[in-house]
């Protein structure tokens, strides 16, 4: 029996999700202990009962999912509303060195995966199935490069990296708040929080107050960014590379916000803005947990899940060991650390909803809200997408 939800009942199903995952974090004292987000909780859930349903033949359930890229665009293009160039100036040696940090990550995955692939002696183009492409890429650039693969001879690599992909959500998620956790609590860095940190908010609650009136205000901000954002990423695509389709809402996002602030002109709604993209984040993230197809992990052959195992266990070690120690041994760089196993083996709203149950339970953290969506969103895919030909090329 196939049961097809449209996009009204999926996006129903999401919010229930949503209201079950935050149901049991309050009441279990160990997922709100690991600060595992709301969403991942109600949504492995419901994917574990979709994937028995599935397995045993009693249903195969198909979603409409139009809204979650509109959620996901919505809450990427309220990000790139935080782009103040004044905040940005503060940060610039930060933003380099997690660059960095980035793109030694992106080579790390592949050298694993190639290496790996190597040893279990099947194709390094299987092996890339593993790597940045659907670990730092996520579903998006599994899509993307699965086809380019096949073109290369790959049998099946866009369900290879589709279940990769599948497998880096759901491991990059269940471990970000355990790491940030453990690195906070061992090492007593509460004590190295910043007090300082709320002058450098690009939303200054103390001077903007919330009205009701201006939230439209705010919905017609954000339509507008996207709006000019399709055209922006229409020019960008001419270029060759692949880039997510909310980059370009969030550069014009992005030059709104400072074209306002710096002219003076016009007035961005910034604190309402914040409140859309939390709401936007959280239903991207319930359509796309629910939507999980935890039956294609099953289907990989054993080389495949000893490929994703060491990209988890290079994950830890990189973010535990590497980023920590690099960004500063601190608070920030514990929830930064948190925040990379998010988008390193997923995707950037994962790092986010990481990097908030962390700071949820403990203190705010503006350095790693700054820098991971920066990276993450802006500069990770774009340098990601250049490893990948690089690697597909040589090998």
């Amino acid at each position: 029996m196939k049961i097809q939800l449209d996009m009204y009942q999926t996006i129903a199903v999401a919010v229930v999700v949503l209201m079950l995952g935050k149901f049991l974090k309050e009441r279990v004292s160990l997922l709100e202990r690991f600060c595992i987000p709301a969403p991942v909780i109600g949504g492995v859930i419901f994917a574990i009962f979709t994937c028995l349903c599935y397995v045993t033949g009693i249903a195969e359930f198909s979603f409409d999912d139009i809204l979650k890229e509109v959620g996901m665009v919505f809450f990427f293009t309220s990000v790139g509303f935080q782009a103040n160039l004044k905040v940005l100036k503060s940060g610039g040696k930060s933003l380099i060195v997690f660059l960095g940090l980035v793109i030694t990550l992106i080579l790390c995955q592949n050298f694993i995966a190639i290496g790996l692939a190597k040893l279990l002696h099947i194709s390094p183009l299987v092996g890339l199935c593993t790597g940045s492409i659907p670990m730092i890429g996520g579903h998006g650039t599994a899509g993307a490069f699965g086809p380019v693969l096949e073109d290369f001879g790959v049998k099946g690599a866009s369900t290879l990296c589709t279940a990769a992909a599948t497998f880096g959500l759901i491991a990059g998620s269940v471990m970000g708040g355990p790491v940030g956790k453990r690195l906070i609590e061992k090492k007593n860095l509460l004590d190295t929080v910043i007090a300082e940190d709320d002058s450098l908010l690009i939303e200054d609650e103390k001077k903007h107050e919330r009205h009701a009136s201006m939230y439209p205000s705010a919905v017609f901000q954000l339509i507008i960014a996207i709006g000019i954002g399709t055209i922006i990423s229409k020019l960008l695509s001419l270029t060759g590379m692949t880039f997510p389709i909310y980059i370009g809402a969030m550069i014009a996002a992005a030059c709104m916000r400072n074209i306002g602030e710096y002219s003076g002109k016009f007035t961005i709604y910034m604190g309402e803005i914040n409140d859309i993209g939390g709401i936007s984040l959280s239903l991207f993230l319930g359509i796309a947990m629910i939507t999980l197809k935890l039956w294609q992990l099953a289907d990989l052959a054993l080389p495949l899940i000893t490929l994703l195992a060491g990209q988890t266990i290079l994950m830890f070690l990189y973010t535990y060991i590497v980023v920590f120690n690099v960004m500063g041994r601190d608070y920030d760089a514990a929830v930064l650390s948190s925040g990379v196993c998010g988008f390193g083996m997923g995707a950037t709203p994962n790092a986010m909803a990481n990097m908030q149950a962390v700071c949820e339970k403990y203190a705010p953290s503006v350095k790693a809200f700054l820098l991971v969506p920066l990276v993450g969103s802006l500069f990770a895919d774009f340098l990601n997408s250049l490893a990948i030909t690089f690697f597909i090329n040589i090998l």
